[in-house]
């Protein structure tokens, strides 16, 4: 049996091979009893999938991973992606540092977002492992589920969303962006893409908005300030705190989302402390 993941099914199971503890009703889990770094058997790499299914975003413990072992992992899901702005470490393209200190005029991750949503086939999720941790705290990451905040919405509103589509540019994200790392983006297009505002997860079937403040410029079928209402009125509601959970980070942490569903905001409010890790992402398809 392959260990890709088949995306046909969400058939959840009763978990064998780890401990699952839901964090909120809505969205968020603690897994245990799993050591990523080692070979996952069928049954406890269908367990994870499924949890991850049920609970939208997943959170492990103390777990230590090479750059190689964070790779497998995440391939395990499927083909990693590269991403269009930032190059990786030396030997590991799909790797994205995730780093931040007393020289940072940015971190990752600082508005809420649905991960590189601006390319026409967005990842299908995200495995972000931290390995150094603010001293003093801080750098939690909240996530919000954009399906919950989908069905909270007026059948009216929903009706009228139904049929729009929204562009999703990374101009104004990645322009200038990695200055410090040298790279010279002059010459570079940064990608834009259309995508439903209403998207069906290609697992489960539940709908949820796919808009965000980060990537998310316009809609075409409304003129601009209509436009700008009510993308202004879609990320304010997704960001309600009934629709989140706040993940504290501890050292060797692992948190996995499903980026067709979920939204996340990285805090920073640990300057001048450090927080740094390595992120994988796992490739999608055309959100429909």
């Amino acid at each position: 049996m392959s260990m890709q993941l088949q995306m046909e099914s969400a058939q959840m199971s009763d978990y064998q091979t780890i401990t699952v503890e839901p964090v909120t009703p809505r969205i968020g889990a603690m897994i245990s009893g799993v050591n990523l770094s080692g070979d996952l058997g069928n049954q406890q790499f269908q367990e994870i999938h499924d949890a991850l299914m049920r609970h939208e975003v997943i959170f492990f413990r103390d777990q230590h991973m090479t750059l190689d072992q964070h790779k497998a992992f995440g391939a395990l899901f499927g083909q990693l992606d590269v991403h269009p702005g930032s190059p990786g470490p030396e030997g590991h393209p799909e790797i994205l540092v995730i780093h931040a200190d007393e020289n940072s005029n940015h971190v990752a991750g600082d508005s809420w977002h649905s991960d590189v949503s601006c390319i026409a086939e967005p990842p299908i999720g995200s495995i972000l492992h931290l390995n150094t941790i603010p001293e003093g705290g801080g750098g939690d990451t909240l996530f919000a589920s954009a399906g919950a905040a989908y069905d909270a919405l007026s059948d009216t509103l929903k009706a009228f969303l139904e049929p729009l589509t929204a562009i999703h540019a990374g101009e104004q994200v990645y322009r200038g962006r990695y200055k410090h790392q040298g790279i010279d983006d002059s010459g570079k297009t940064y990608p834009e893409s259309e995508h439903p505002v209403v998207r069906t997860h290609p697992v489960s079937g539940r709908k949820s908005l796919y808009v965000n403040e980060t990537f998310t410029t316009r809609i075409p079928q409304l003129a601009q300030k209509e436009s700008d209402a009510i993308l202004k009125l879609l990320c304010d509601h997704i960001k309600l705190p009934q629709f989140q959970v706040r993940f504290k980070w501890q050292k060797n942490s692992v948190a996995f989302w499903d980026n067709r569903s979920v939204q996340h905001h990285a805090m920073w409010d640990y300057f001048p402390e450090v927080r740094s890790g390595y992120r994988v992402t796992v490739k999608g398809d055309k959100p429909a």
